[in-house]
């Protein structure tokens, strides 16, 4: 049963308790078989929340992380993402279950063949970098990137390029992951806040912000504990288990903030509230062919062909991870929203409640099925909340952004639970508990009657709000590759 028990055990309650809380962010590491073959186009986490920054209050966040797991340390090559696959962030704002906005992000390698001459031979050096990384002149592969506007169909649809405020280029430059200060004499983070940069947004008339790069997870959980059959105590401290697994990792964010009047559409609530629906996707080519004889600097080492084919799905958190059962993960991965009812039995039927019943007898009690509180939430939104008008039922994180956002220091990080409209599951806010919020709703917490509807339930482990930053791209900067200082 732990092979369903994924990034938290009491996860598995995140799971389940993110489709009852109707929206949420998503938690998804090596959730399918296939997945775990291309890391690279892995979605792991997907927050949507409306800015807190000051002044930005016009405006709504969009972060997909991707590529989980991350060491600091590991180079020489250290985390470039997949030239040959495409990233999106696709908006629903009519409530259909389809995508209205796709913004489509696609790598591209830049290579530099950086050679010392070498008793009179020139020799290409084995490092990413010789010198100062934040020169790329010292640097022998970085990475640009562009972003596609898609109207409509994310295959079909109307096709715009944005562009760099700045330079009116249609390419970004991402930059270097945390190398260690040896690399970045100038400090990391004033080296990774030079890729921050205004975009223009093709049909808005306000510009937005982009960052590509990596940053430090925020999503806070221990692994092990929950792997060893969620060996926790699920009415322990909320800060009993220490600082989490995921404590010493990365991540690769995809950070995008949009005026809000560009992403909202005729989807709104009961009392006329615009709301938004929003998933993360990753696709690649359907044939890739290896190449026995590559070129230099690793270009050629496959060749990548046929249509774009969709290896990755996330909306809510840990819904394919604890959720979905294995037979059908990768099916899952691979489907869109408006084909949800195939996996309606998941959500009325809900095995994660079970396992914890069996798991903590005499702490949890599995709540009667059919969950019509998982079905409404899960595939609808929370009515007065984020439920739109007319909404087609299908799993995807839905953030009302009239509501007023908090500044981080006056967050709850139990959201709605905790009182905090602005948070999970209204959207998904860096701070948010979506593991402790999932818990308690999976064991039903939104359900008059439910055994566990009061009962406190923790994974142990909290966020420490202090590794956040309060402006965009809010997540902190990622950990050093070398822990030492600059040396000799």
């Amino acid at each position: 049963m732990n092979t369903v028990i994924k990034r938290s055990g009491l996860a598995l309650a995140v799971a389940g308790l993110c489709l009852t809380a109707g929206t949420a962010s998503a938690s998804s590491h090596r959730e399918a078989p296939f997945i775990t073959e291309v890391p690279k186009v892995d979605g792991t986490d997907f927050y949507m929340f409306r800015s807190y920054e000051p002044g930005r209050a016009d405006f709504v966040t969009l972060i997909a992380n991707y590529l989980p797991l991350q060491d600091a340390y590991g180079g020489p090559n250290y985390f470039d993402l997949d030239e040959d696959a495409i990233y999106e962030i696709h908006i629903d704002n009519s409530g259909n279950a389809q995508e209205d906005i796709t913004f489509q992000f696609q790598m591209e390698d830049i290579l530099n063949d950086i050679q010392l001459d070498i008793g009179g031979e020139m020799v290409s050096v084995p490092l990413k970098n010789i010198g100062d990384a934040s020169n790329n002149a010292n640097v022998q592969m970085r990475q640009d990137y562009t972003v596609t506007v898609i109207r409509g169909d994310r295959r079909s649809g109307t096709r715009q390029a944005a562009t760099n405020v700045t330079t009116g280029m249609e390419t970004f430059a991402k930059p270097l992951d945390n190398i260690g200060e040896k690399s970045f004499p100038g400090g990391y983070e004033a080296y990774a806040k030079q890729h921050i940069f205004d975009i223009a947004i093709p049909g808005c008339t306000t510009d937005g912000r982009v960052f590509v790069g990596q940053r430090k997870e925020a999503f806070a959980v221990n692994l092990g504990e929950i792997f060893d059959l969620v060996n926790t105590n699920p009415l322990g401290a909320r800060d009993g288990e220490g600082d989490g697994d995921l404590a010493d990792k990365n991540i690769t964010s995809f950070a995008l903030e949009v005026p809000t009047a560009c992403l909202t559409g005729s989807a709104e609530t009961a009392s006329g509230d615009p709301v938004i629906g929003g998933w993360t996707t990753a696709s690649v080519r359907q044939a890739r062919v290896i190449n026995p004889a590559p070129t230099a600097n690793g270009k050629g080492a496959t060749v990548e062909g046929g249509a774009f084919t969709q290896v990755s799905r996330l909306g809510m958190p840990l819904v394919n991870e604890v959720v979905i059962g294995l037979k059908d993960k990768d099916r899952f991965n691979a489907s869109e929203p408006m084909n949800d009812g195939q996996f309606a039995t998941y959500v009325t039927n809900p095995t994660l409640p079970a396992l914890l019943e069996i798991l903590f007898a005499g702490v949890a009690v599995a709540p009667e099925t059919p969950r019509n509180d998982l079905v409404t939430a899960f595939l609808t939104g929370v009515p007065n909340l984020n439920q739109p008008v007319g909404v087609t039922g299908s799993e995807m994180l839905r953030l009302n952004p009239a509501i007023a956002a908090f500044p981080l220091a006056g967050q709850d990080d139990l959201g709605v639970l905790g009182g905090d409209n602005a948070g999970f599951p209204n959207g998904r806010r860096p701070i948010d508990d979506t593991v402790d919020v999932a818990l308690r709703v999976v064991m039903g917490a939104l359900t008059d009657d439910a055994p566990n509807k009061d009962a406190p339930l923790t994974d142990g482990v909290l966020l420490d709000p202090a590794e956040l930053d309060d402006a965009f791209p809010y997540l902190a900067t990622p950990l050093a590759g070398s822990p030492n200082d600059s040396g000799i």
